[in-house]
């Protein structure tokens, strides 16, 4: 591990400002004006979008690489939810030329029968018992200690205290790793899908990534304990088990996949109670509202706004043919904001009648984590709310905003309490 360590490019290189450029965080203020007008145009776009957004190369077209084929993005709730339905001729297998030359051949990339037989697998570890101990073990004692940092003070920035450490803290604790590791971990994490602005460091953080898990996953095998690590080596399904290489692939995807989505989200939904204050209000007098603010929350700004597909064939969506071959993007977020399915759309409202939104994806492929999500959310949320009083935007605070293109979030969140 420590020959793969020393291999970084540079010392003074902050991982996670790269994946912020990268993902158009603080390039891209607001795209949802954008989304309206493109899905008012035609719900399905074809060709290059990045110029609409002030761009030369978004994140999505980056990852196309070389490819002459032409880009089709599906922008209303039900040309998205058509395509995600549909795994077979809509692939998850395009992913294997990008983020699967860094992350293995994880469960992203993978079609019907192998999805859901891996799947079967890995959802072993994620049962509503490890939920439960999860909640009390690691999840409610991890935002505890983090808000007791600044509880005393009055003050704080609710993302870069909380909501950006704490998930990253969860998932650490889960997989039993050592706390010690966690601030090189997380930044490796990060590097890995950062792809597209430093393809060498990519690869160093994967293959620092692969030996980290190996030896845990060697130690696991010999000394199993009571984490997600040891359920996955242990876990069975019809005489079929996980391979080492199949266990890494899914672990260098949950921490991105799982860190990242969940600080995005949490923070997100924070920043629409708190300038609804109103709504924050009926929350703290009433935690029965708390699922329907999270759902809320998740479909206003989804923490990540669109995933990428592969047509297999020929298919018409919404009046528009996507050929054989073509790459797609589906886009989660415009889906959300669709007015033919919601009104007043661009409007944070927990107390709108509740529908299916496309946060999590949907068909097949909907999240894995998306339970752990929202309970991770629901702690974090009710303990801001039980230990906070009178919790409110600074005044102070010049230009708080949600920013980014493919991932979503505000970068600070100052408050005052007390």
């Amino acid at each position: 591990m420590t020959d793969v360590q020393d291999q970084d490019l540079d010392p003074e290189y902050d991982p996670f400002a790269a994946f912020d450029e990268s993902a158009g965080i603080g390039q891209v203020r607001d795209p949802h004006a954008v989304f309206h007008e493109l899905r008012a145009e035609c719900p399905v776009q074809t060709g290059p979008l990045s110029a609409r957004f002030g761009l030369e190369q978004s994140m999505e077209e980056a990852m196309l690489g070389d490819s002459e084929a032409v880009p089709h993005t599906v922008l209303s709730f039900a040309a998205v939810q058509q395509v995600l339905k549909d795994g077979e001729t809509f692939s998850s297998s395009g992913y294997a030329e990008t983020i699967g030359l860094l992350m293995g051949h994880s469960i992203l990339e993978m079609d019907e029968p192998e999805h859901h037989q891996y799947r079967s697998l890995v959802q072993q570890a994620f049962t509503r018992k490890a939920m439960e101990r999860w909640e009390a073990d690691i999840v409610g004692p991890t935002v505890a200690e983090n808000i007791d940092k600044f509880v005393d003070r009055g003050t704080a920035d609710l993302v870069r205290e909380l909501f950006f450490p704490f998930p990253v803290q969860v998932i650490a604790a889960m997989l039993g790793l050592p706390v010690d590791d966690l601030p090189q971990f997380h930044a490796k994490a990060v590097e890995l899908i950062s792809i597209i602005s430093d393809i060498d460091r990519g690869l160093i953080a994967s293959q620092w990534l692969y030996d980290y898990f190996t030896s845990v996953i060697t130690d696991r095998r010999a000394n199993p304990q009571d984490d997600v690590i040891s359920v996955l080596v242990d876990a069975e399904l019809d005489g079929v088990r996980l391979t080492d290489e199949e266990i890494i692939a899914f672990l260098r995807l949950l921490l991105p996949a799982g860190a990242e989505t969940t600080y995005r989200s949490s923070s997100n939904l924070m920043f629409g109670l708190l300038t609804n204050p109103e709504q924050l209000d009926a929350l703290r007098a009433n935690r029965d509202l708390m699922p329907q603010a999270i759902e809320e929350g998740l479909r206003w700004e989804p923490p990540l706004t669109s995933i990428g597909r592969t047509a297999s064939r020929d298919m018409e969506v919404e009046g528009v043919t996507i050929p054989a071959g073509s790459p797609v993007q589906v886009c989660m977020a415009s889906a959300n904001r669709d007015p033919a399915r919601w009104d007043r759309p661009d409007d944070f409202d927990m107390f709108r009648d509740q529908q299916q939104h496309m946060a999590f994806a949907f068909g097949p492929h909907m999240c894995l984590g998306l339970h752990l999500a929202r309970m991770e959310t629901t702690v974090v949320i009710n303990a801001l709310l039980d230990r906070l009083p009178n919790l409110r935007l600074d005044p102070d605070a010049e230009d708080v905003h949600i920013s980014g293109l493919a991932f979503r979030a505000p970068n600070h969140l100052p408050v005052l309490f007390g």
